[in-house]
């Protein structure tokens, strides 16, 4: 048995590496996922995925490539799916600063801003050749009590548009400098209330925990870990598979005896992969590869693709593309039902209760 899944992995990364994104057919039209359509043949068809799941509309700053741009952006590519994400977590509106990497002591705090103006552009600028489902990113995990008034505010403003919530921040150490205070437990505790509304309108929630960092690869597990057995029935997304610039060099098998171990326990935890960290520091190498293969060929119904591409106001489309293409990269090398299930959409559609479906892959 051994032998033969040895085999398949091998067999799988010749295959994949025949796959590309630049001699593919015309692009899939979103109305060929409403029903039964031609089988996708991966030898001729694109690696990329249909879905972006982790897609930033809005930047750190409010200066945005526009809304309709960043549409025509995925039009351009294999995407047809995505979620719009602001940014929950923005500069102060009179600040001169773009990157808060760049500007230590500059607090980015928790606003509603972006997601209102993300709103605003779907109620106007909503397209006929897109699925975008609508996220709310405002939420403040260290002072989570305003959660579940705000929520309703959003349902007032814009009833029936907001679908998910997330990307929200647990601990994320690239912000350590600008203000940012992880949840303690305490906190956690105090989720119940919009963990509850959440579960009520069948919404997931996309959240951002580092594992921990080179020195202590998992000082903030416990964190993810509290959160996952307090609310074991929401539907949670962990972002990055838990990783980050702070933490380029964790044990491979460790690391995924961690991810297996939880969604083991937790049947409503899934994983997201986007961020191009991912394949810079981890996918890229052959060795590591190969066990990321096999653990999301396990895995296949419990994980989203995503590029986690952010608008800012001087990204191009050239960037988009890269970083679509890098987050991308591994999906080429997963066995054919891994590949229908992340990169065509099947794991999606099943989440949100969509009624689309995914096409088979092609035999032969």
């Amino acid at each position: 048995m051994r032998r033969y899944f040895l085999f398949a992995v091998v067999a799988s990364l010749l295959i994949g590496s025949c796959a590309s994104s630049d001699n593919s057919p015309e692009r899939r039209s979103l109305d060929s996922f409403k029903h039964s359509s031609a089988c996708y043949d991966r030898h001729t068809e694109p690696f990329t995925p249909v879905v972006d799941t982790h897609l930033h509309y809005r930047p750190f700053d409010g200066r945005a490539i526009p809304f309709n741009e960043v549409n025509a952006f995925l039009s351009r590519t294999t995407v047809r799916f995505a979620n719009v994400y602001g940014i929950g977590q923005m500069l102060p509106a009179n600040s001169r600063c773009s990157n808060y990497l760049k500007c230590p002591g500059t607090p980015v705090s928790p606003t509603t801003r972006n997601d209102f103006v993300n709103a605003a552009n779907m109620v106007e600028y909503k397209p006929d050749d897109l699925h975008l489902t609508l996220s709310m990113t405002f939420t403040d995990l260290s002072n989570p009590e305003p959660t579940v008034e705000l929520m309703n505010l959003y349902e007032k403003e814009y009833p029936g548009l907001f679908h998910w919530m997330g990307e929200v921040n647990l601990v994320k150490q690239a912000q350590f400098f600008n203000h940012h205070e992880p949840a303690t437990p305490k906190d956690i505790t105090k989720w119940a209330g919009f963990m509850a509304e959440l579960r009520a309108r069948d919404y997931p929630i996309t959240i951002h925990s580092d594992l921990g960092n080179k020195a202590e690869p998992t000082l903030y597990l416990p964190l993810m870990e509290q959160a996952l057995a307090l609310y074991p029935d929401n539907k949670i997304v962990w972002a990055h598979l838990g990783l980050s610039y702070e933490q380029t060099n964790m044990d491979v098998s460790e690391h995924i005896a961690i991810l297996s171990r939880l969604l083991d326990q937790y049947p409503n935890l899934m994983l997201d992969i986007s961020w191009r960290i991912l394949d810079d520091y981890y996918f890229s190498k052959s060795a590591n590869r190969i066990q990321y293969i096999a653990f999301m060929n396990q895995y296949s119904e419990r994980i989203l693709p995503g590029s986690d591409f952010v608008a800012f106001r001087n990204n191009t489309f050239k960037v988009y593309q890269k970083e679509l293409e890098a987050t991308s990269h591994i999906l080429q090398y997963l066995d054919d039902n891994a590949f229908r299930n992340i990169a065509l959409g099947e794991n999606y559609f099943k989440l949100l209760k969509l009624d689309y479906q995914a096409p088979e892959v092609c035999q032969g």
